[in-house]
């Protein structure tokens, strides 16, 4: 069996930390789904560490780690992560496996991200900039550029094609955008050679095997339920199916494969870019939550938006997910507030509903509150379920009664130690 881990909300979640917690469970860490616009941050022994592709279990020495072919990879980001785990004698040429089938982006398709946005102008998506939507829009359209191209001769052929076509496309945007071919083709053409000496698999014949022969498998996704190409708040979504189902195409699995689903979601919840956010806080309590939780993208360095828990938007992402059991991040985050607000419906289109509709754009869509006593203790220091405040607990009580799933870890603080199962 296969196991899953997801973000339930708009990604930034904590799904970095609790992989890496889990990874002494697992034979094999899988990434499925999503490329360089991840941000998944580790600490521990007093280091930081912010993954954009790698699995999050490659710190450890006992576990293999694969790219699957649902993921998109930039030679250039993807080289400065090898070099920034250097000094960590990490042997990446067997505990770091690719999938043949992954996807390349090219330096024309960041290109086309920037300009894509840039003439959205307001409208625009609040994309990273990292060319994952021209990727996987080759990717749909069938012309893109995969890993296993890369072991046939006539690879830059078709590089060459495929940017060609890149360009015509930028003639047709009425944008001016400041860049130079060449020396982003030079640096991309470097990491590809370095690229070239990891080891290429074809993953779902691996992984399937591998399952067979009693191996453990996580699987780890990125961004979060809410952002789901299908199923988030379109179109403020990433470009990849970050659900369930997404673990399936992403690695090349069956659906009863699937064993334990787990869902993590913060104690409160926080949006990066643009797109509706019916809990946002635009006072001293949002600005509290950012500034305590240290809320910045890990990958972009961009403020996120704070809001109250959402237990409709999170009820929805349980669901569609098939989660089994939840962790809860950032408990620490909400010490110190006299009361804490829950969003439990919404009011829609005149309608109170306790179901996540089509659209929860503000003229739409409102938010109804239960309010409960927060906590004032310190959690920080604390290791064990015992220790915990009581009114936190009736926050997790409150929280699994409405979702019916079962909270079993609760994090009170960055580090890997800072880890709490309940």
């Amino acid at each position: 069996m296969i196991d899953l881990l997801l973000g339930l909300q708009w990604g930034d979640e904590g799904k970095g930390k609790i992989v890496d917690v889990l990874t002494k469970n697992y034979d094999i860490i899988a990434r499925f789904q999503g490329g360089p616009n991840a941000g998944h941050t580790l600490i521990f022994d007093g280091n930081k560490h912010v993954l954009h592709t790698f699995p999050s279990g490659i710190f450890h020495k006992t576990a293999l780690n694969i790219v699957g072919n649902g993921v998109v990879i930039d030679p250039v980001i993807f080289k400065n992560e090898l070099d920034n785990l250097s000094k960590y004698n990490i042997d990446f040429k067997t505990k770091l496996l690719i999938s043949r089938k992954a996807h390349v982006i090219l330096p024309t398709h960041r290109l086309l991200d920037a300009a894509s946005e840039k003439m959205k102008g307001k409208g625009k998506i609040g994309s990273t900039l990292k060319g994952i939507g021209p990727t996987y829009m080759d990717k749909t359209g069938r012309n893109g550029f995969r890993i296993g191209d890369l072991e046939f001769k006539n690879w830059q052929t078709k590089y060459k094609n495929l940017t060609k076509k890149h360009l015509k496309i930028l003639d047709f945007y009425d944008v001016n955008l400041d860049y130079n071919l060449e020396d982003l083709e030079s640096e991309f053409f470097n990491a590809i050679e370095i690229l070239r000496t990891l080891t290429f698999i074809d993953s779902e014949e691996y992984i399937n095997n591998a399952i067979a022969n009693g191996k453990t498998i996580l699987a780890e996704g990125a961004q979060g339920s809410l952002l789901d190409i299908d199923f988030g708040t379109y179109p403020f979504v990433t470009s990849s199916n970050t659900t369930a189902a997404g673990a399936c195409t992403g690695l090349g699995v069956a659906p009863n494969k699937i064993g334990e689903v787990f869902g993590i979601f913060k104690a409160y919840i926080t949006r990066v870019g643009s797109g509706p956010f019916p809990t946002e806080l635009f006072d001293e309590d949002g600005k509290t939550m950012a500034r305590v939780g240290h809320e910045f993208g890990a990958t972009t360095g961009r403020p996120r938006r704070c809001g109250w828990l959402d237990l409709v938007a999170l009820k929805y992402a349980v669901q569609i997910n098939g989660v089994t059991q939840l962790n809860m991040m950032k408990g620490d985050v909400l010490s110190g507030f006299e009361k804490l607000k829950i969003c439990t419906s919404y009011n829609y289109k005149g309608e109170e509903i306790t179901y996540f509709p089509y659209n929860i754009e503000e003229e739409n869509t409102s938010v109804n509150y239960t309010e409960i006593s927060g906590w004032q203790e310190d959690l920080t220091s604390m290791t064990n379920a015992d220790q915990l405040p009581k009114n936190l607990k009736d926050y997790v009580i409150f929280i699994e009664n409405f979702v019916g799933v079962p909270v079993k870890i609760v994090s009170v603080g960055p580090d890997r130690k800072q880890t709490i199962m309940v």
